[in-house]
């Protein structure tokens, strides 16, 4: 039995914070309200000064190698997160047919980091949540089905549309792991094979999520010059197939994209009044971390990793990745058209002949070696096999600004623990309490903690979870609203926030005063 004491109890509801004691017991919430008692030899933690918060939800996790190996994931927990989402853009652990993993050990290195010596054979999503649990992870795990996974399984890793066999081949796949308790499907069409398909395929797919109320958690096609056409691409596959939307990590892309921001909130407003269902997340940043082989044409990587280094290898297929990259494919995102070679940024090499260079623009690498900036990048994907990340400066603060205080709107890390990661892996959900709620004032305290907790449950269909409310589970975040703050930089990113103070899940410690505390009290929780 744990008292809490003293509280400015902010519910996860977005109504107004108010004083009061939280008595838990077990894993729940018992009793919420002034002047509660306990006997002698319980816990009592005085939360004088500090509010005290649902557990936040990261909408938008990478972990699903990572906890695997290290459960408490501390980058993750020390912001106060006691829920991810994983199983992301639609490269993710499962399932995975045994006579497939080593071809997929190379895809999910962009994703989700390394391990050679981790075994992976557990075929399907039942088998992985079961590793997942027997980890015994500190924080609470949501699992999505992974599109290029089920693409994988059913028809291999080339660019074509599948046969009629194969899509029936598919949709027994959905089908098979949405029983497993997959809360949707994910997909991410800028990254192979997910990139491959066509909303034909896409809305064949929802149909059998929409057949669990499970939803589509996309990666959108573009988040820069065909933003609008990709935006109402997600709309028709959730017209014709039922199936509930949400746009992962909802942006749009360089500077002179910035303007489309009104129309692009004008076809979320239409859908909402059409009746679709529709949700976002965000993180809090105007970069962002991503695979640096996503710089390199589509086409690049038909048939895998060793076509794509044969590709890379020719002087033909160079020049013509070049002429691509310089010309545009109609489409396609450009990350060097806008982003720029000086906001490209390595954050992870295998080899160690490029962890020198981490933490430098494409620019600076290619002045350190004499050679092109392109040349840079394509020598790069080459010599780590597809697995260097990077960082891409590619946003406004305006923007960012204005989509937080989208009524969609959930926040999440989207956070790769790579060797120099994105600050936002340790940072991004004080940064919006601290930079934004409290210092910049763009929305209240009350409306920021509901869109890292209440709101992300709501979306998800979590029972029990994102609001302090008696009977609900006893995940909780004490922080303190005047100090807390990130303090992860793209230098500098490996960070704990300020002003986190405790952490509990399921009614256990995980964070106390500050420091880990060795709870691994997680769940892997399923859709019901």
């Amino acid at each position: 039995m744990t008292l809490i004491k003293n509280a400015l109890v902010v519910d996860g509801s977005g109504d107004v914070p108010f004083a009061a004691d939280i008595l838990l017991e077990g894993d729940s919430i018992a009793r919420i309200g002034p002047g509660l008692s306990v006997a002698s030899d319980a816990r009592v933690i005085d939360a004088s000064g500090l509010a005290a918060a649902p557990g936040f939800i990261d909408a938008h996790g990478h972990n699903d190698l990572r906890v695997l190996e290290t459960p408490e994931v501390l980058p993750k927990l020390m912001q106060g997160i006691t829920t991810e989402v994983i199983g992301q853009d639609g490269i993710s652990m499962a399932p995975l047919p045994l006579d497939r993993i080593g071809e997929w050990r190379a895809y999910l290195s962009e994703f989700n980091g390394t391990s050679e010596s981790l075994p992976l054979d557990y075929v399907d999503t039942a088998g992985y949540l079961d590793r997942l649990e027997a980890a015994r992870p500190s924080a609470n795990y949501c699992y999505l089905l992974p599109h290029g996974n089920v693409r994988l399984e059913a028809m291999g890793l080339e660019n074509r549309a599948p046969t009629a066999s194969e899509l029936k081949a598919m949709r027994n796949i959905v089908r098979r792991e949405m029983e497993a308790g997959c809360f949707g499907l994910s997909t991410g069409l800028i990254y192979a094979p997910c990139s491959y398909a066509a909303t034909d395929e896409l809305a064949a797919l929802c149909e059998e999520v929409a057949a669990f109320d499970g939803m589509l958690m996309i990666h959108q096609r573009s988040e820069a010059d065909a933003i609008l056409d990709s935006m109402r691409e997600v709309l028709e596959i959730g017209r014709r197939s039922g199936v509930r939307l949400h746009f992962s990590h909802f942006k749009v892309c360089g500077k002179k994209n910035a303007p489309k921001l009104d129309a692009m909130f004008e076809l979320l407003d239409r859908a909402r009044e059409e009746g679709l269902d529709v949700s976002l997340d965000q993180y809090p940043y105007v970069a962002g971390s991503t695979s640096l082989g996503v710089a390199l044409p589509p086409w690049a990587h038909d048939g895998g990793v060793e076509e794509l280094a044969r590709r890379l290898s020719s002087k033909a297929e160079r020049a013509r990745m070049a002429a691509d990259i310089e010309r545009g494919i109609p489409g396609w995102d450009n990350f060097i058209d806008f982003a720029g070679f000086d906001g490209i940024f390595l954050t992870s090499a295998v080899t160690d002949a490029n962890k020198r260079f981490l933490g430098k623009s494409m620019d600076e690498i290619a002045a350190l070696t004499g050679k092109e900036p392109l040349d840079v990048v394509l020598d790069l994907v080459l010599e780590e096999r597809n697995r260097a990340g990077m960082v891409d400066f590619y946003g406004t603060e305006d923007a960012v600004v204005r989509i937080m205080g989208r009524p969609e709107m959930c926040v999440s890390s989207d956070a790769v623990l790579d060797e120099m990661p994105h600050p936002r892996a340790y940072g991004a959900f004080p940064r919006v309490l601290g930079k934004y709620a409290r210092d910049e004032k763009a929305l209240p305290l009350e409306a920021a903690v509901r869109k890292m907790s209440g709101k992300t449950a709501e979306v998800l269909r979590l029972e029990r979870r994102g609001l302090l409310r008696e009977g609900f589970y006893a995940d909780l975040v004490l922080f303190d609203p005047n100090t807390v703050a990130d303090t992860a930089t793209y230098v500098d990113p490996k960070r704990f926030p300020s002003g986190i103070r405790w952490v509990l899940v399921n009614g256990e410690a995980a964070v106390a005063e500050g420091r880990y505390a060795g709870g691994r009290s997680g769940a892997v929780l399923k859709r019901k």
